[in-house]
């Protein structure tokens, strides 16, 4: 606590030297015409610094992380140059962006071979940060999670920007609490090209793909398209865990006339995945560190028991136009997830065989067997059927126009998602039979099997404004103000947490103001402040309680105080920022009391973050960078508990070498000691502690001529992840313990080949 408060002292006087400095400075400057300031880019380009200082073989486009000098608060660019060289067959976003500083992510089947659980920034979780594509943003509206093997490859990405921060006013989403993962699509190319590539890799992974450019057509306005598809499928490093992925992808974009741009997307995703839930540590003795499920239809943990069949798609049609001085930029969206059906064979709190292989029945299983139509079945397997399908309709409206010394910016967000959720309990022996013997509630007849049959909406309305005002040709202060509405209803036959009927709404608001500033030294260096608060609506599971008593909550939010630097030059691409992070209203689960069912929540203290981020790539001599990254995360909660999987440090170091035909990385990413949090076992409660680790990866790719009259060129690279093949334990599987009541655990996998060839045509 001490170390922390004075963190804080030391950040607050930076923040008076750093607004003095820009007082001062704005006198020697003021003059020079040449600073125009620009709009931070995905591709990690810069709106001030020229092409020659971030295009192709500069520091900023070598960079996994670069910054932009026109940065308002701490935004790492992962650019598509990095994603096309360094990202695997089967990466998701969370892959690609586990590399940058004060952010944790390991996929424990190998990457992008399992949904990622466990991706924190800062510490925050998913659920407290937004995820957007193209600026829509998407997630469950239950908890407003992710899922991130159902929708986007990094095969169609051009860029990840990843913001530490609520952002300005004009930042938008289900959860602008601890920040935004702004993932960007490729745009089409203007000349024709195919593309067809392959992957081969351990584990019997496969990737099968093609891209495909029109390139602009003159017979149709100089209309592009762009469209892709892929084919993904591998045995996974988990033992039985294999996932097999399809997806198909597509951007068509038009001018017309000499203003307006039309944009159409459209993807499709078909996913087919067994779920691991990992092993106890007698497990990974026994049978290996990799165990998770088994061949053995006679256990919960058979693969056949355990697995997901998900279907989703994701649809925009963009307008970018102007309107006299008004430019505007609007959105018209949907997407959906369709989970149904999906199996558990594996539930929470009961006794799994994961052991020994025996049929349920035998001697230290906790619970055991089945009643179907009222007759016992001791030796079958329970478990449990579920479906979650959902769809999303929404509309993002962005205008701006230059007003007096600066620009105004204004727009309104509207989505509806709509959710149907139903979960039963079942017999896996008798393919699926209704199990009464495992009644969660006390409800008889056609309801006693069943744990959850609900219908429910989420509306959120965020209206936003904000003026981007010039003081200094080289000097911007954006004040804004942005408003959240958020509405849930419910029409339930059997709601979870309470197994009764219910049909009720409740909403939440909250304006938010944001201030930023950036202040350009010069050119290729910045400094920018932020203050701006982010906000979180209650989660679905607040309603899980008897009368579901949600108006005595109140919103969760967060303000922040952030404050960096940025020098982009065609050598040097350096970033550093400070940050603190109040965290209040914080919910947390009571004891609804005696003779009550489920959990209650209520708003009880919060958390203080603070910290700061220090990242850098140098291009020392012709080809060849360094790179390195440093993140410092410390936190101290009201009520003493330990926050889940937040390291104090993360860090990478390597070297990349680019020559236009020889592609090269070596790059390590180390995390530091963390815990699975409050709640989550351990002495006192305080959750498993994990370790330290570090993991090393090397991808080299060398493109070439073919010298065939078909094809223009083709490249050939080889990948290894966990070169030196760390397998530590370090994730917990909140809620499943084996037979003996220890937890199940996930280590690292372990070393990982990919060859991958690819021809242009």
């Amino acid at each position: 606590m001490g170390q922390n408060r004075f963190a804080v002292r030391a950040s607050y006087r930076a923040v008076v030297a750093f607004l003095a400095l820009m007082s001062s400075a704005s006198a020697v400057h003021a003059a020079d015409p040449s600073y125009d300031l620009g709009t931070a880019s995905t591709s990690g380009s810069s709106g001030n610094a020229s092409a020659s200082v971030t295009g192709k073989g500069s520091a900023t486009y070598e960079s996994p992380s670069g910054t932009s000098v026109d940065s308002t608060e701490p935004v790492f660019n992962v650019g598509q140059q990095y994603i096309q060289q360094n990202a695997s067959a089967g990466s998701n976003y969370t892959d690609i962006i586990s590399i940058l500083p004060s952010v944790v992510s390991v996929d424990p089947n190998g990457p992008g071979m399992m949904e990622t659980q466990s991706l924190t920034m800062r510490g925050f979780q998913d659920g407290q940060y937004n995820v957007t594509f193209d600026g829509i943003p998407w997630g469950d509206s239950n908890d407003f999670t992710h899922h991130s093997t159902s929708y986007f490859m990094a095969q169609d990405l051009g860029g990840i920007a990843v913001d530490m921060g609520p952002g300005d006013a004009s930042n938008i989403g289900y959860s602008t609490f601890g920040g935004t993962i702004a993932v960007k699509s490729k745009d089409p190319l203007a000349t024709t090209q195919t593309d067809v590539f392959s992957s081969f890799g351990s584990w019997n992974s496969r990737l099968l793909g093609t891209q495909f450019n029109t390139g602009n057509m003159p017979n149709y306005g100089d209309a592009r398209l762009y469209l892709s598809y892929k084919d993904f499928s591998t045995d996974g490093y988990l033992t039985d865990s294999a996932q097999k992925r399809q997806n198909l992808f597509m951007k068509f974009e038009k001018t017309v006339g000499d203003d307006t741009t039309l944009t159409f997307v459209a993807m499709g995703n078909k996913l087919e995945q067994n779920i691991p839930y990992g092993a106890s540590l007698q497990q990974m003795s026994q049978y290996g560190k990799n165990y998770s499920l088994s061949s053995n239809p006679q256990s919960q943990n058979y693969y056949g028991y355990n697995y997901d069949n998900i279907t989703s798609d994701f649809e925009y049609i963009g307008l970018k136009t102007h309107l006299d001085n008004i430019e505007v930029d609007n959105k018209l969206y949907t997407y959906a997830y369709y989970h149904d059906p999906g199996t558990n064979g594996l539930q929470p709190g009961y006794g799994t065989n994961l052991a020994t292989g025996n049929a349920p029945g035998t001697p230290g299983l906790a619970v055991t067997g089945t009643v179907v139509g009222g007759t016992a079945y001791p030796n079958d397997v329970p478990g449990q059927i579920m479906s979650m399908n959902y769809r999303s309709v929404g509309d993002l409206l962005r205008m701006s126009q230059i007003l007096g010394p600066g620009k105004l910016d204004y727009g309104t967000w509207i989505d509806v998602q709509s959710n149907n959720r139903s979960q039963i309990e079942t017999d896996m022996t008798l393919n699926g039979a209704p199990n009464s013997g495992n009644q969660v509630y006390a409800t008889s007849g056609s309801l006693a099997y069943i744990d959850r049959l609900m219908t429910d909406t989420l509306t959120t309305i965020q209206p936003y404004i904000q003026y981007e005002w010039k003081i200094r040709d080289n000097w911007t202060l954006t004040p804004g103000l942005k408003y959240s509405y958020f509405d849930r209803s419910f029409d339930s036959l059997v709601q979870q947490g309470t197994g009764q009927p219910f049909n009720g709404s409740q909403s939440w608001t909250k304006a938010l103001p944001a201030v930023t500033t950036n202040y350009m030294m010069s050119k290729n260096w910045s400094f920018y402040a932020e203050v701006a608060e982010g906000f979180m609506a209650p989660n679905m599971n607040n309603f899980y309680k008897p009368n579901a008593q949600t108006g005595q909550l109140q919103p969760q939010s967060t303000t922040n105080y952030q404050m960096g630097t940025v020098w982009t030059g065609r050598n040097l691409n350096l970033s550093a920022d400070l940050y603190r992070i109040d965290f209040t209203n914080k919910i947390s689960a009571i004891s609804c009391g005696a003779g009550t069912i489920g959990t209650c929540f209520t708003n009880i203290g919060g958390v203080r973050y603070d910290g700061g981020e220090l990242q850098g790539t140098w291009t020392f001599v012709k080809n060849w960078s360094l790179y390195g990254n440093l993140g410092i995360n410390n936190y101290s909660t009201s009520d003493g508990s330990v926050l889940p999987y937040t390291p104090h440090t993360t860090a990478a170091a390597g070297t990349i070498y680019d020559d236009g035909r020889w592609y090269g990385s070596l790059i390590a990413k180390e995390v530091g000691d963390r815990s699975s949090g409050t709640g989550n076992g351990g002495p006192n409660n305080n959750g498993i502690a994990f370790g330290s680790y570090t993991l090393v990866d090397l991808n080299t790719s060398y493109k070439f001529e073919t010298g065939w009259a078909w094809a223009k060129q083709a490249m050939l690279g080889f990948q290894v992840n966990n070169l030196f093949n760390r397998t530590d334990i370090y994730a917990y599987t909140s809620g499943f313990t084996d037979i003996n009541g220890n937890p199940l655990l996930f280590s690292l996998p372990e070393r990982y080949y990919q060859v991958n060839f690819s021809v242009t045509f």
